[in-house]
């Protein structure tokens, strides 16, 4: 088994319970955490036998643009999603940070994680 990780994407987004935040839109950070078993592909040295980054980093900027009221819904769709788009994935973890949240106070982020296994 191994883990890729891919961290720190940053994304421009429409997601929030208040009308003014799905009007202006805010800044999110979101970090994956992917396990699956690379030893195929560290002997092989083929993209084809490993978890593309790049796939992940698109299934990413591509949930983030569909609107949401909360966040664990956004994480909940790059859960599914990545599952039903790489078959190597045996876990994942998401974390998807609202950066500056308009919580009246002076708060740097606010983050919800979630994790999942494959099941077979």
């Amino acid at each position: 088994m191994g883990i890729i990780k891919v961290e720190n994407i940053r994304v421009f987004a429409y997601h929030g319970c208040l009308k003014e935040e799905t009007k202006i839109g805010s800044d999110y950070r979101v970090d994956l955490k992917v396990k699956a078993n690379l030893l195929a592909s560290a002997k092989t040295d083929e993209l084809s036998d490993t978890v593309d980054y790049v796939l992940l980093n698109n299934i990413v900027k591509e949930e983030m643009q569909q609107a949401s009221k909360l966040l664990e819904t956004v994480a909940q769709r790059i859960l599914k999603r990545i599952f039903k788009e790489d078959h190597l994935v045996k876990k994942a973890t998401v974390s998807v940070s609202k950066l500056n949240p308009p919580m009246g106070g002076d708060v740097e982020s606010v983050t919800i994680k979630m994790t999942e296994r494959r099941k077979n």
